[in-house]
C-alpha cells in the first residue's frame, strides 16, 4: 500500500503592492487619525485661541500621599542601582548595554513602572515615571531610551488604553518583569507619511498574515513583544486600514536583519525587522481594523513626555558641569564663569533647565490628574525639550572649550576628569528627530492650534468647496468671529494688578511676565487669524509661518509653567526665592525670543528660500558644488524593502 500524500499547508494570500497616494490622500489619512473632539479643557489650546486660562494650571495639581510615597521609594532604589550597577563608560565603549544591567533593571521592576500593580507592575504616576527617566538618562541615555520605548510607546501603553482584558492579562505581566517590547511603524520609505505604509496584514481564517519590513525599531533587536502597524486590505467582512497588532518577536518569519549604529546613543538596540508570512492570531489585534494610527497618536499624547523628561535629566547634568567647571577654570585673573561671555551661557543653562523641568513636571501632573486634554501640551513639551536640550548641551561644549570636544576616555587617559560633554551632544541630537521631527511637530501642533478655525471656516477656505456650502460656512464663521475677535482687543494683561499673587513681598515680579503671556496669547491669536485671512487654504503650505506660531506658543507655555512652578515651590517652602529668580531670568530670556519670532512672522525670507530651494532641486546651482569629492559609498538612497523571505541570519538576541 502506498501512504496517502500529506495535504500541503494552505498558501497565505499574496500581499498587495504598496499603495501609491497623492498629497491630498496622505493628508486625509493623517486627518482621519486625529482625535477630532475635545472632551476636556486644554490650557495650550486656549492659549493659541488668545485665552490665557491660568485656572487650568494654577493652583498646581497635586498627587496623593500614597502615590508620592510609592514613587519616592522607587526613585531611591533606582538611584542606588544607577550609582552602583550602571557603567556608562562601558556602554559607550562597547556600544551595548550589558545583559546583567538589563536583567538588574528587570529585577528592580523598572520595566513595569507604568504598568498597574494588578498586573505585577509598580503603578507609578506619570510624574515619578518621568523623574525616573530623567535620573536614568543622566547616567545613560541609551538605557533611558530602552525603558521609554518599552513603556511609553511599546506594548504596555496601547494595551492599557485600547486592549481587551484578555490581552492585558496575557501580556502586561510579561512586560512588567521579563519581556521587553518595541513599537514598529516606520519603514524604509515611510516616515511621517503613514498613508504609504507598505507592511500588510492579510486576513486568513482566524489569523492575519504579516509581510513587510520595518526600520529603526528601537528595542527591536532585544524585544520579546512587538506592536506592529500594518495595512489590512478591505474585503469581505473586513473594514481594512492601518491596524495595530501585538506580535511575538520569536514567531516564525520574524527576522531582525540588522542592528543599526548611530552617532549617539551607541547602546541603543535599534534594528531592521522583516516579517515574512508571519501568522498573528486575530485575538492579538489591538482595537478594530483601521484604528492603528489613532491608537498610535493617542498613545503618544502622554508617551511624548518621556523624551523631554530625559532632556531634563541631561539639562541638570549640564548645569552641574557648567557650574563646577566655570568656577574651577580661571582666565585673566578670575573664574571663567565671572566673565560675561561665559556667564551668560551658564545663566541660560540654569534658567532653561528650571523652565524645562517646569514644563515636564506640570504636564505630568496634568496627565495624572486627567482633568485636562494635554495632547498639545505634551507635543509642545517634546518640541521645546528637544530643541532647548540640544542648545544647552551645545553651550556646555562651548564653555568647556577644547575639552568639550575631547572624549571622556581621552580626558581620563591624560589625567583629567572624564566629562562626556561631546557624548551628551551626540546623544541629544536624535531628540530633534525621535517621535516626530521638529518640522513634523510644528505641523502637528499647528493643526491642533487652528482646529477651532477650521471647524467653523474650513469649508470657507477650502478651494474645492461648492458655493452653496461656502455660503453656509460663511454664516457660521461670521457668527463665531463676531464673538471671538472682540475678546482679543483687551484682557487682564493690560491691568497693572493682574496676577498679583505672583509678586509676593521680597520676591521677583513674575506677575508682569504672566501679564505679558496674556497679551501675547491674544496677539498670537490675532496673528493666526490674519494669516488665515491672507492665505486662506494656502495657509497649510506656509510652514515657516506656522512653525513660528507654534514656537511662540511653546515659549508662552514654558513661561507659564515656570511661573506656576516657582509659586508652588514658594508655597512649599522649597527654595522659593531662588525659584522666583530663575523663573524671572527664564521669562526675560524667553521674551527676547518671543519678540524676535513675532517680528519674523511678517518679515522673513520664506518666499525667497522656497525659490532658491526649487532652483537647487532643479540643478541650477550644481556649479557651486564643484571642487570637492564625495566620500559617500555606493548604494541606493533607500534600501529595498520588497516583501519576501529573510536574506541574512537574524541578529535578534532576547535578554535572559
Amino acid at each position: 500500500m502506498t501512504a496517502p500524500s500529506a495535504t500541503p499547508p494552505p498558501t497565505p494570500p499574496t500581499p498587495p503592492t504598496p499603495p501609491s497616494v497623492s498629497e491630498r490622500e496622505a493628508r486625509q489619512v493623517a486627518e482621519a487619525a486625529r482625535e477630532a473632539t475635545w472632551r476636556k479643557p486644554s490650557f495650550a489650546k486656549e492659549l493659541f485661541l488668545g485665552r490665557f486660562r491660568l485656572d487650568l494650571i494654577h493652583p498646581y495639581p497635586a498627587l496623593s500621599t500614597e502615590s508620592v510615597q510609592r514613587g519616592e521609594e522607587f526613585l531611591a532604589e533606582l538611584r542606588t542601582f544607577c550609582e552602583t550597577k550602571i557603567d556608562s563608560a562601558r556602554i559607550e565603549r562597547e556600544a551595548r548595554i550589558p545583559d546583567e544591567t538589563i536583567n538588574g533593571l528587570k529585577e528592580l521592576g523598572a520595566l513595569g513602572m507604568k504598568i498597574g500593580t494588578e498586573y505585577g507592575g509598580l503603578g507609578l504616576s506619570q510624574v515619578h515615571y518621568n523623574r525616573a527617566l530623567a535620573l536614568v538618562s543622566s547616567v545613560s541615555p541609551a538605557i533611558a531610551a530602552l525603558l521609554s520605548a518599552h513603556q511609553s510607546i511599546g506594548v504596555p501603553q496601547p494595551l492599557k488604553m485600547f486592549g481587551t482584558q484578555e490581552q492585558r492579562e496575557a501580556f502586561l505581566p510579561r512586560c512588567a518583569r521579563t519581556d521587553i517590547s518595541a513599537f514598529l511603524l516606520t519603514e524604509p520609505d515611510v516616515g511621517s507619511d503613514p498613508a504609504r505604509l507598505a507592511t500588510t496584514a492579510v486576513p486568513d481564517g482566524e489569523d492575519y498574515v504579516l509581510d513587510g519590513v520595518k526600520l529603526w525599531t528601537t528595542n527591536g533587536v532585544v524585544a520579546d513583544l512587538l506592536v506592529v502597524m500594518a495595512r489590512v486590505p478591505e474585503g469581505d467582512g473586513h473594514k481594512g486600514g492601518i491596524t495595530a497588532f501585538v506580535v511575538e518577536a520569536a514567531a516564525d518569519g520574524v527576522t531582525v536583519e540588522n542592528r543599526n549604529a548611530f552617532m549617539g546613543l551607541r547602546g541603543i538596540e535599534n534594528g531592521v525587522t522583516r516579517f515574512h508570512r508571519v501568522r498573528v492570531p486575530a485575538r492579538h489585534r489591538i482595537g478594530p481594523e483601521g484604528a492603528g494610527l489613532k491608537i498610535a497618536l493617542t498613545t503618544l499624547n502622554t508617551g511624548r513626555l518621556s523624551l523631554p523628561a530625559m532632556c531634563v535629566g541631561t539639562g541638570k547634568w549640564c548645569l552641574k558641569i557648567a557650574r563646577e567647571w566655570s568656577a574651577a577654570r580661571e582666565q585673566w585673573g578670575k573664574p571663567i564663569g565671572r566673565h560675561e561671555a561665559v556667564g551668560s551661557k551658564v545663566a541660560f543653562i540654569a534658567a532653561t533647565t528650571f523652565a524645562l523641568e517646569a514644563v515636564v513636571d506640570l504636564s505630568s501632573h496634568m496627565a495624572d490628574e486627567d482633568r485636562n486634554d494635554i495632547r498639545i501640551e505634551a507635543a509642545l513639551a517634546k518640541l521645546y525639550g528637544s530643541e532647548m536640550g540640544w542648545l544647552m548641551a551645545d553651550e556646555l561644549v562651548q564653555l568647556r572649550g577644547g575639552r568639550g570636544f575631547e572624549t571622556a576616555a581621552s580626558l581620563a587617559a591624560r589625567g583629567e576628569r572624564a566629562v562626556p560633554a561631546e557624548q551628551v551632544l551626540r546623544d541629544l541630537r536624535i531628540n530633534r528627530i525621535f517621535e516626530g521631527s521638529t518640522e513634523i511637530m510644528h505641523l502637528l501642533i499647528a493643526r491642533e492650534a487652528v482646529d477651532a478655525h477650521l471647524s467653523v471656516a474650513g469649508d470657507l477656505i477650502a478651494p474645492d468647496t461648492p458655493l452653496r456650502d461656502k455660503a453656509r460656512a460663511g454664516a457660521k464663521a461670521g457668527a463665531f468671529y463676531a464673538r471671538w475677535l472682540p475678546r482679543l482687543v483687551t484682557g487682564a494683561g493690560q491691568l497693572p494688578r493682574s496676577y498679583a499673587q505672583f509678586h509676593p513681598p521680597g520676591h521677583r515680579d513674575l506677575a508682569s511676565h504672566l501679564r505679558y503671556v496674556e497679551r501675547c496669547a491674544r496677539k498670537l491669536a490675532r496673528s493666526t487669524f490674519y494669516g488665515m485671512s491672507r492665505w486662506q487654504g494656502r495657509l497649510e503650505a506656509k510652514q515657516g509661518f506656522l512653525g513660528r506660531i507654534v514656537d511662540i506658543g511653546a515659549e508662552l507655555f514654558a513661561m507659564s509653567a515656570a511661573c506656576v512652578r516657582a509659586e508652588r515651590l514658594r508655597l512649599d517652602g522649597a527654595h522659593g526665592a531662588e525659584a522666583y529668580r530663575l523663573a524671572d531670568a527664564f521669562c526675560q530670556q524667553s521674551r527676547v525670543r518671543v519678540e524676535e519670532l513675532f517680528g519674523r512672522l511678517w518679515s522673513n525670507t520664506d518666499a525667497l528660500d522656497r525659490a532658491v530651494a526649487s532652483d537647487v532641486l532643479g540643478g541650477a546651482y550644481t556649479w557651486v558644488e564643484e571642487g570637492i569629492l564625495d566620500p559617500s559609498g555606493d548604494g541606493p538612497w533607500i534600501a529595498d524593502a520588497t516583501p519576501g523571505p529573510a536574506r541574512v541570519p537574524t541578529v535578534h538576541r532576547p535578554v535572559r
